[in-house]
């Protein structure tokens, strides 16, 4: 998430659980295959994208940093909500208020497949497409419940894969990454580092979302020239800027600028805010989910002269355990206090302690490219599990995106945000 960034951009997130080994009981599959048409009013999509986004914005204040950054709260979110599927009593309660997911499970779960379905459902053009995918990979010899599997099924598109943990754990890393990579276009590679996955490991669930769209304005490459660019200690460099004067939804308020750069397809856009010289910190601070709402409210048709750095950016596979516990859900990553009974039907109190399930770690790597023709971005996230328009003005204002910015990605549609990030340096 603090690493590197045409307009592409991709992510993966990932959870692992793990416990002790169960070798006498046999695996269970999930015999559903996913839900095509999912029981969610329009209500319970606007119900989540609101929480999610909520979670976007909470989740950057808490990974902190003052370097570029690049994210998908959406892979995370929905990384997470496969594992919030099996939580109960407090773990579920503290996974709920952090994720801000205000659905009971027989709800939430229909939802985030009725959006994943309307987001992926866009894709058909070469000037767009959008790829979200779910996995989860089970220890072979481990019984999971069937109604958990079936949940993940219906509602994530995804079965049991079977993989033999204790016996090859490096074996089952290299497969699981090779999937990751297949599904983001090689942008993500490695997403689970050696010696993430040992012999307690007994579930990992991944979310990958590949994003490629191009500008509905591209920028004319010969307007591309290097220009300054002003950092947060105000020295400067040189970095390729891309220059148009065009049409854009465009908003000036208290210390910032604003400007929406919509895609050609699939009714996306990039929203980059910019604060004003030394008001950085300031804007960022205030940041929360209402106030980008305001923001992007108060965008109008403006014919503006714009400059933006080319940037391209992959991070590093960040570990989240600390991050999310920091956020408020900490007894999910805690052996023995955990409660992930909902998916093996192991609780921690009954006399099988030593197989009760908990969070290991979450793992996210993203990928961002930015250039004349448009974006690519991808991210991926695995959780591992353990045992144990109006008129234009008359003469056009200039935006100069020459010092550090935040930006997302987002669907103009329901208005969730699915990528999210700040470039201080366009040269890292």
């Amino acid at each position: 998430m603090n690493g590197r960034a045409d307009m592409d951009s991709l992510a993966v997130s990932q959870v692992r659980l793990t416990v002790g080994s169960r070798s006498s009981q046999k695996s269970l599959n999930s015999d559903r295959s996913r839900n095509l048409s999912p029981n969610a009013t329009e209500n319970d999509l606007k119900e989540l994208v609101g929480g999610n986004n909520s979670f976007a914005l909470d989740f950057y204040h808490a990974i902190g940093g003052e370097g570029n950054l690049f994210y998908s709260p959406y892979s995370i979110s929905t990384a997470l909500a496969m594992t919030y599927a099996g939580a109960v009593n407090e773990t579920e309660q503290q996974m709920k208020n952090t994720l801000h997911f205000t659905m009971a499970q027989n709800q939430l779960h229909p939802a985030f497949n009725a959006l994943n379905l309307d987001l992926s459902g866009r894709t058909g053009t070469q000037e767009f497409e959008l790829n979200i995918a779910n996995s989860l990979w089970g220890q072979t010899d481990y019984l999971f419940l069937k109604s958990f599997l079936d949940v993940i099924a219906e509602n994530y598109g995804t079965a049991l894969n079977r993989v033999d943990f204790k016996k090859s754990p490096e074996e089952s890393r290299v497969v699981i990454n090779q999937w990751v990579s297949d599904k983001t276009k090689e942008k993500i590679t490695d997403l689970i580092p050696q010696g993430s996955i040992d012999d307690s490991t007994r579930l990992i669930l991944v979310n990958a979302i590949y994003f490629n769209a191009k500008w509905q304005t591209p920028f004319r490459k010969e307007s591309t020239y290097d220009d300054i660019f002003y950092l947060a200690d105000s020295s400067r460099i040189k970095t390729p800027a891309m220059h148009t004067t065009s049409y854009f939804k465009y908003t000036e308020g208290d210390g910032y600028k604003a400007v929406e750069l919509p895609y050609k397809s699939g009714n996306m856009s990039m929203v980059i805010l910019l604060p004003d010289a030394e008001k950085f910190k300031a804007v960022e601070t205030s940041l929360t989910a209402d106030r980008l709402n305001d923001i992007t409210a108060k965008l109008q048709s403006t014919e503006l002269i714009l400059t933006m750095p080319k940037f391209r950016y992959t991070s590093d596979s960040v570990k989240l355990k600390d991050t999310l516990s920091k956020m408020g859900m900490p007894i999910a990553f805690r052996f023995p206090d955990a409660d992930f009974s909902g998916i093996d039907g192991i609780r921690c109190n009954s006399s099988d302690i030593n197989e009760c399930l908990y969070i290991g770690d979450v793992i996210h790597k993203a990928f961002i490219s930015v250039d004349e023709a448009g974006t690519e971005a991808a991210a991926a996230t695995a959780v591992i599990m353990l045992a144990g328009c109006s008129a234009p003005i008359q003469s056009p204002p200039e935006m100069k995106i020459n010092r550090p910015f935040i930006f997302f990605i987002r669907d103009m549609k329901t208005g969730a945000i699915l990528f999210m990030g700040r470039i201080v340096n366009p040269a890292n």
